[in-house]
């Protein structure tokens, strides 16, 4: 069996990376959603939960054992040592079962794995991928893709905003970089010539 390679995709909330990431999928691409597995740690009932609800507070667990997102939100990220906190609680959980879903992914012979997660970087996850795919974008679309994404307030945009690096941050550590702002086709073709041009290296190394 050959080895998968291992790639993250990663860049500021609101850039495009879902966008990006559905394509690579329509390439053939095994996609793991860094926020699909955070889901999956904080189910209720979960260690990750319930070390969370002693952190932040018992009362951002539901009535019916599960989390309240949003009050969550609000506190994480109301000052950036509660932020700290936060990710310190949940990257393990989500490394663990990241790494599990790449071992599965290889198992069933994947060529590329693509690992999409806004905080590749803090949790460590990019020491798992071989390469690293950065999408950009200028905050004011950033700003409204956020709004509209999720229902919130101008304030709570901000907030989620201020909590993550800037975008220099990201580009100083890519290998690739995709302007998420661009023309749907556009962003295609670079996902495409990336995909390609990762593929054939891949391939060299076997």
């Amino acid at each position: 069996m050959s080895k998968s390679l291992v790639v993250g995709l990663t860049g500021q909330t609101g850039a495009g990376k879902s966008t990006v990431a559905r394509y690579m999928e329509q390439l053939g691409c095994e996609v793991i959603d860094a926020d699909m597995v955070a889901r999956e740690t904080v189910k209720k009932g979960s260690k990750c939960l319930l070390t969370l609800a002693r952190e932040f507070g018992y009362d951002i667990i539901e009535d019916n054992g599960e989390l309240n997102r949003r009050l969550l939100a609000q506190r994480a990220f109301s000052d950036p040592k509660k932020t700290e906190m936060l990710n310190s609680i949940t990257h393990p959980f989500i490394l663990e079962y990241t790494k599990k879903l790449v071992s599965e992914h290889e198992q069933a012979g994947a060529n590329i794995i693509i690992f999409d997660a806004p905080q590749l970087f803090e949790s460590g996850g990019n020491l798992m991928c071989q390469k690293i795919i950065v999408v950009t974008a200028p905050e004011p679309v950033r700003l409204e893709r956020i709004k509209t994404r999720d229902g919130l307030t101008k304030d709570e945009v901000y907030q989620r905003v201020r909590a993550q690096h800037d975008e220099s941050f990201f580009t100083d550590r890519a290998d690739y970089i995709i302007d998420g702002s661009q023309a749907l086709d556009v962003i295609q073709r670079r996902v495409r010539e990336i995909i390609e041009e990762i593929d054939l290296l891949h391939c060299k190394q076997r």
